[in-house]
């Protein structure tokens, strides 16, 4: 099949993220797939050596196209008047519309599963009498999946920690290694008192950019470190992010792609939800704690972690872990994304 993804991006390691996993998924299954991107600097970095199959496409080029098989949306952004046009041509040329699929956002709120694959009738404009579908990734049976690549265990099963922490620069003696990337947790400033506290040898990877600023503004505040080592990382493609997850006891994520790539590293991890101002993301973050069953103290986390307005708990590491061990198992019975996407669109 040939694929055209549509991504604007607002954050770089989200929107972006997603896009190139899901087309370079799809690409490694066989399909070709072209990626319309408004913005894809990001990809120097992430991606630096792009995937073969994946063609990178400014977003403006596509009003001269013709549209593939599979017109994928990601994330609610609009395409433009000509593409739509031309999807509307495309139908009454070849007799049947090209599949035309809105990819939403990741969330475990119930309402996800009634929504999961539903009509959406386009009214007006260009393509009035089209249709699109709704497509949304979860974590349960009855929604889109996770995006997982085929090889994603094996890899996992032949890595190696010790080898991989060296590769970048850091001498890892067995002291427990946590990862940073966050954009600005209001229970940094708490977390970061206990962690020093505990005397516990610790060492921190922060990432390049908010979580990085965070932690800047942080000690430049004073204090001591005590115990816990800070090691300042480059930004990483992605391989090597999964890579980051895998060789730490803790992973401190953020948005969407970072949370499920935490997910299938099956450690402990904690997650920084995208704030909104109206605090949608509260009841978001309540829902995916349902579905984990998380523990009482890993609830509490969350919620100093991402609102500041409770203590931070003491870490319950072995309720952490068993949690997260848990929730691996059940999502690696499902699809994944990408098997589902290709399912859905044939259909």
């Amino acid at each position: 099949m040939h694929w055209d993804i549509f991504c604007k991006v607002i954050d770089n390691h989200g929107d972006i993220g997603v896009c190139w996993r899901l087309a370079a998924d799809l690409a490694g299954r066989g399909g070709k797939v072209r990626l319309w991107i408004d913005d894809a600097s990001a990809l120097a970095w992430m991606a630096p050596r792009g995937g073969p199959g994946v063609e990178v496409l400014p977003w403006n080029a596509c009003a001269t196209a013709e549209p593939g098989d599979v017109v994928v949306e990601a994330f609610g952004c609009e395409l433009d008047e000509p593409f739509v046009a031309a999807i509307a041509n495309a139908t009454r040329s070849r007799g049947r519309q090209p599949a035309w699929v809105n990819l939403e956002y990741l969330s475990a709120e119930p309402w996800v599963e009634r929504c999961h694959a539903l009509p959406s009738p386009v009214l007006s404009g260009p393509g009035t009498g089209l249709v699109k579908r709704f497509f949304y990734p979860g974590f349960t049976a009855r929604t889109g999946g996770l995006l997982r690549e085929p090889d994603l265990l094996e890899r996992q099963q032949r890595f190696d920690r010790k080898a991989w922490l060296g590769s970048q620069g850091i001498d890892w003696h067995g002291e427990r290694v946590i990862s940073l990337f966050c954009y600005e947790p209001p229970g940094l400033a708490a977390w970061w008192a206990q962690l020093v506290a505990t005397g516990e040898p610790t060492l921190l990877l922060v990432t390049p950019g908010r979580a990085a600023a965070a932690m800047r503004s942080l000690l430049a505040a004073g204090g001591p470190t005590g115990a816990v080592a800070l090691h300042w990382l480059p930004l990483l493609t992605q391989r090597d992010y999964d890579h980051l997850l895998w060789a730490c006891d803790l992973n401190c994520v953020r948005g969407e792609d970072s949370v499920v790539r935490a997910l299938w590293a099956g450690r402990p991890f904690a997650w920084h939800i995208y704030p909104q101002d109206d605090r949608a993301h509260a009841a978001k973050l309540d829902a995916f704690l349902d579905w984990l069953d998380a523990p009482a103290p890993v609830r509490q986390w969350h919620r100093a972690w991402n609102f500041g307005d409770v203590a931070v708990p003491p870490p319950a590491w072995d309720a952490w872990q068993a949690m997260a061990t848990k929730a691996r198992e059940r999502l690696l019975r499902q699809a994944d994304l990408v098997t589902q996407l290709q399912a859905f669109v044939a259909a």
